[in-house]
């Protein structure tokens, strides 16, 4: 249960990182095109993990296995994706409704992940995903709802493939000898390669960047990259995709909070509202998609009792051992 709930956590700390990054993507991409506000994301975030990698090294660590290659090169073209549909939807929408529509995901990762749930999730999870489906459009219509525009339909398309990403980490992680730092680095390298080429005329604008804009850029690169793809990928080889997608959910909360907070938006009950059902439905979902998982057969020792689901370990690699499928 401890390690459960450590999981949850860490899952919760990655959705308030990156419900405030929709901010400080908005305001780098004012200051630079979008291009090279990815490129330098994604060429800090490999330099940091770069040294982390080093540095384990240094202590004995293998380099990268023929498992974590096999797993990253996909990862890192999903990634990659997922932030370029998501930073262009965030340049020609609010921040709010950028955060908003990207939790979307939560609905749309269950229907792709089928790990740990034999005959699919029961109605109830689907019901907690209506509720969380609900709180998303009281919170856009507490913050003035509109018809979609370019950047809604951009974060919309961001969610669909955030949810293969988040289902695809989990399939190609789970029961694999797969590091996350080393996973991680080799996404950030991927994602600096593909945007390099397209960076290279809007190099001299970094120059002229300020103290405020590169402060953006480092938020993004070691906290909304290196942290949050080292903690989900830790925390999904502990859990489930769903579980995960649901936990993650909650970034719109922590989106229009960091509006709120730092970004002079009014909180109305409508909103307020909104933020209550989120969190509602994601705790409920939660609830039911771990039962649902621990208590689902398996096939040499029939069903899978709740403390063993939590806390069973792969002892070779110091990862939570498969418990479904």
């Amino acid at each position: 249960m401890f390690d459960a709930r450590r999981t949850d956590a860490v899952l919760l700390l990655v959705a308030l990182v990156w419900g405030s990054s929709y901010l400080s993507a908005q305001t780098a991409v004012s200051a630079l095109p979008v291009q090279a506000v990815l490129f330098a994301r994604y060429a800090l975030s490999a330099l940091a993990c770069l040294v982390l990698v080093l540095v384990t090294a240094r202590r004995g660590r293998r380099r990268w296995t023929r498992e974590e290659v096999r797993a990253g090169v996909p990862l890192g073209l999903t990634q990659a994706a997922v932030l370029v549909v998501e930073t262009y939807g965030v340049a020609h929408t609010s921040a709010a409704n950028a955060g908003l529509i990207i939790s979307l995901t939560i609905v749309l990762t269950p229907l792709l992940d089928r790990s740990g749930h034999p005959g699919g999730l029961p109605p109830s999870f689907h019901a907690a995903a209506g509720v969380c489906v609900l709180a998303v459009g009281l919170l856009m219509s507490g913050n003035g709802f509109h018809a979609p525009g370019l950047g809604d339909l951009l974060m919309l398309a961001a969610a669909v493939v955030r949810a293969v990403h988040v289902a695809l980490v989990g399939r190609l992680t789970a029961g694999r000898a797969v590091r996350p730092l080393h996973l991680t680095a080799l996404q950030t390298l991927i994602g600096t390669a593909l945007f390099l080429p397209a960076t290279a005329t809007a190099l001299p604008g970094f120059a002229r960047a300020g103290a405020a804009t590169w402060v953006q850029l480092l938020y993004l690169a070691l906290f909304c990259s290196v942290f949050a793809f080292l903690a989900q990928t830790w925390a999904v080889q502990r859990t489930s995709a769903s579980r995960a997608g649901l936990l993650l959910g909650t970034e719109p909360v922590w989106a229009v909070a960091v509006g709120v907070v730092l970004g002079g938006d009014h909180l109305t009950p409508l909103t307020g509202l909104g933020a209550a059902l989120m969190v509602a439905g994601t705790y409920w979902g939660q609830s039911v998609e771990r039962a649902h998982r621990t208590a689902a057969p398996d096939p040499a020792h029939g069903p899978v009792s709740a403390h063993r689901a939590g806390t069973e370990k792969d002892t070779t690699r110091g990862t939570a051992a498969p418990t479904g499928s």
